[in-house]
């Protein structure tokens, strides 16, 4: 029985606390579009997420007129590009990219997601190929987004594969200075990569999933920020509850949009994905939950412990909400899409350093840092290795999205505008690990694979 006061505590939060709904995707196996002949099995792919994805954009506008719930991106993801490639061997992959841009120009979506390679354990066919092409598809293409799985806590690390993205990272930005280097911030680096993520620019549809389903993504720290400074000067056991019983009534509402469009666009409802994604917006910030705790500034001492705290509750409140919760699931901390790391990186109270420290307890990574232009390949790579330490050794999805912003230095300013928003070029640590990340082969997996 849903009651007054229910209705009226939703309308305030998604009028006055930024709550929505960051986006409904669509995965699409691409299996059967695999064809030797380059030229048909883009024919495939186009006429297939076309057939499949048509009406998601107007399905998801219809959702929220309905409900009065903002739904802020349509999107899609796909089979890792790679396995399919794989069957064209001697064809660019590129062209694979040029056909998921050209179906999202079609249905209308925000991005399309699967120009993906997962490599954690070593090459297959069209690896090496999708991974080289990187660079050049993200230039050309404008909603395309790119990942590649580097390691995972049951194969280790390959260290030839994080050689390798410090180059294609580096030559992305590059090949995208003129757009502020957008193409990197369309690229993502992950250990332990989720299957059924339905958010960008990681999203991609795993070889375990059915032939089409439905994903969600919620959002909401502006609400939980509210929920705690309504609560006042209460204990921090009192804080967790909050924030679980917050977590329980976002998740509600994103299960409710999930089903409604699984059963609209006659296709199974896979998962919720609980994660607070933070926007440039003012009140729509992870950093400003952890300052309602009681920190100056997101990044001073405590930092790690608040969002500790933060990313368990809302886990704890969501699994409540929903019987499939699945993608990250947690708090994202993207430096330019959130207006209180976007502060706290600018007075220096946020570093690298603690970025790193946050990334072993909350839901991904290195999000969405701009480092400076003339930073080695090899640094990046050894950022990515660092972070993929982490998820391997705690079983846990970690990510590293960088931008080498071309031509600036630490404390010069990128700007993206929109959901990737801006902030502060983050200085690096520039003694060199080149000797470490030439040496290659594999990081051993660590003992806690072996549990079975």
């Amino acid at each position: 029985m849903i009651n007054t006061h229910d209705i009226l505590e939703t309308i305030n939060m998604i009028d006055n606390e930024n709550l929505d709904v960051r986006t409904i995707t669509m995965g699409i196996s691409l299996f059967d579009c695999i064809d030797p002949d380059i030229n048909r099995a883009c024919d495939k792919i186009y006429d297939k997420i076309c057939r499949y994805a048509g009406k998601l954009v107007e399905t998801g506008e219809s959702i929220s007129k309905d409900y009065g719930i903002p739904i802020i991106n349509k999107r899609v993801s796909v089979t890792p590009i790679a396995m399919v490639a794989a069957a064209c061997p001697d064809k660019d992959p590129a062209r694979f990219a040029k056909a998921l841009d050209r179906a999202a120009k079609t249905i209308g979506i925000n991005f399309i997601g699967g120009y993906s390679s997962l490599v954690h354990k070593g090459f297959a066919p069209g690896d090496y190929a999708l991974i080289k092409s990187i660079p050049e598809a993200l230039s050309q293409t404008e909603y395309v987004c790119s990942s590649v799985n580097i390691g995972s806590t049951k194969a280790g690390i390959n260290m030839d594969a994080v050689e390798k993205m410090g180059n294609v990272i580096c030559e992305t930005s590059k090949l995208t200075a003129d757009r502020n280097c957008i193409g990197a911030a369309k690229l993502v680096v992950f250990c332990n990569a989720p299957e059924d993520n339905p958010f960008m620019a990681g999203a991609f549809h795993g070889a375990g999933e059915p032939d089409c389903v439905i994903n969600v993504g919620v959002s909401g720290p502006g609400v939980v920020r509210a929920a705690i400074a309504k609560a006042g000067d209460c204990d921090i056991t009192e804080v967790a509850n909050i924030i679980k019983k917050t977590a329980f009534k976002v998740t509600r509402m994103g299960q409710l949009v999930a089903r409604e469009a699984s059963r609209r666009l006659c296709v199974p409802f896979g998962i919720v994905d609980l994660s607070l994604a933070p926007t440039p917006a003012v009140g729509d910030s992870v950093a400003h939950i952890l300052e309602e705790m009681g920190l100056e500034s997101c990044g001073a001492h405590g930092t790690t412990a608040c969002l500790a705290l933060l990313n368990d509750a809302v886990k704890k409140g969501g699994v409540m909400a929903s019987s499939h919760v699945g993608g990250l699931s947690g708090a994202f901390i993207p430096v330019t899409e959130d207006a209180g790391m976007i502060n706290a990186a600018r007075c220096g109270a946020l570093t690298l350093n603690k970025l790193e420290a946050m990334t072993a307890v909350c839901s991904v990574g290195l999000d969405m840092i701009p480092v400076p232009g003339d930073t080695p390949p090899e640094i990046i790579s050894a950022i990515i290795a660092d972070e993929a330490a982490i998820g391997m050794v705690n079983s846990k999805t970690t990510a590293v999205r960088l931008i080498p912003a071309i031509g600036k230095k630490a404390g010069d300013e990128l700007n993206f505008g929109g959901l990737l928003g801006g902030g502060p070029v983050v200085p690096v640590n520039r003694f060199s690990p080149l000797k470490f990340i030439k040496r290659g082969g594999r990081i051993p997996a660590p003992i806690q694979s072996l549990k079975n």
